[in-house]
């Protein structure tokens, strides 16, 4: 059984920084597998963050929504089969639920696919982060 547990939420100031943890186990090959970021703010449908998808030749390489683009950096530890979100000059409208999923298919050549939530078949439960202004 897969497990998918986030952690490294907390609340901190607006322009703070926030670095969050996506553990994955009962799953091999991890490390060639798709993870996504998304969040989830109250009354507002859950929404992309960052990716990490894989290639067989270059390995990883990130993908990242319009509002993670220079402040957000998704990275990959295989060793342990953790995924990090690294969030710098955090604002209040981050505020959110942030969750991690898995996507259990064959790597995709087209990284835009990673911006829909149905694609990933695993999730965990989320980490609060609130962005105080």
């Amino acid at each position: 059984q897969v497990h998918v547990v986030e952690s490294g939420g907390g609340l901190v100031q607006a322009g703070g920084s926030l670095r969050l943890s996506c553990a994955v186990s009962g799953r091999s090959y991890v490390r060639s597998l798709a993870i996504g970021w998304f969040r989830q703010a109250q009354g507002k449908e859950r929404e992309f963050v960052a990716a990490v998808n894989w290639d067989g030749l270059i390995g990883d390489f990130p993908y990242y929504s319009d509002s993670a683009k220079g402040r957000f950096t998704v990275s990959r530890d295989n060793a342990v089969d953790t995924i990090f979100l690294e969030m710098r000059n955090l604002k209040p409208e981050d505020t959110a639920v942030y969750y991690c999923g898995v996507r259990a298919k064959p790597p995709a050549p087209d990284s835009s696919v990673l911006s829909n939530p149905d694609e990933y078949r695993y999730w965990g439960q989320g980490t609060q982060v609130t962005v105080g202004s």
